[in-house]
């Protein structure tokens, strides 16, 4: 039996965690799209999965030769939205984990990073035009779709900045760990 679930996640470390929680409440993950996930009923924590941030369009050659080597490996990729791939394996198959050392997790962190920021920059900038664009009508009637958009944008990039920041946190983290082992 299908259930369809409409949740909106901005962390995908978080949103990995919750579908590893339905997998052990057996809910296997059948496909996702923008906010929806679909779920077909298994047995308890059949699958372990893994949300990644791939370095090339899952269409695009890169991304289909990636997704064939995880699937050489036993991984499945259940569904792709954007540059995200979500990603499980059966858990009676050991532990799934995709950046198992240091130097490929920093790799993939500083990947995420870099996305966050880039969207950050781009939310603050549309907002900083909207506001902009009220400061020169300020002699006509307020542009309410304009100051709508500058605050709604500003709460995106500030949003941004709070997972590039835990993110930023973690990659310090990870360095001085890897400085300690050297």
């Amino acid at each position: 039996m299908k259930h369809i679930v409409r949740k909106a996640f901005w962390d995908y470390e978080k949103e990995e965690k919750w579908l590893n929680e339905m997998s052990a409440k057996g809910m296997a993950l059948t496909d996702y799209s923008f906010c929806r996930y679909v779920f077909e009923e298994t047995q308890n924590n059949e699958y372990t999965y893994r949300i990644e941030l791939l370095e090339n369009r899952p269409k695009s050659v890169e991304g289909i030769k990636y997704i064939r080597f995880l699937e050489e490996n036993g991984v499945e990729c259940v569904a792709t939205y954007q540059s995200w791939a979500f990603l499980r394996k059966k858990t009676s198959e050991g532990n799934f984990y995709i950046y198992s050392d240091s130097e490929s997790r920093l790799k993939y962190y500083m990947r995420v990073y870099r996305l966050w920021s880039t969207v950050m920059w781009f939310e603050f900038a549309i907002a900083m035009l909207n506001f902009l664009a009220i400061i020169v009508n300020l002699k006509n009637d307020i542009l309410y779709i304009n100051l709508f958009c500058t605050i709604f944008l500003t709460i995106l990039g500030t949003l941004f900045l709070k997972l590039k920041s835990s993110l930023k946190k973690k990659i310090k983290e990870l360095k001085k760990e890897m400085l300690i082992r050297e």
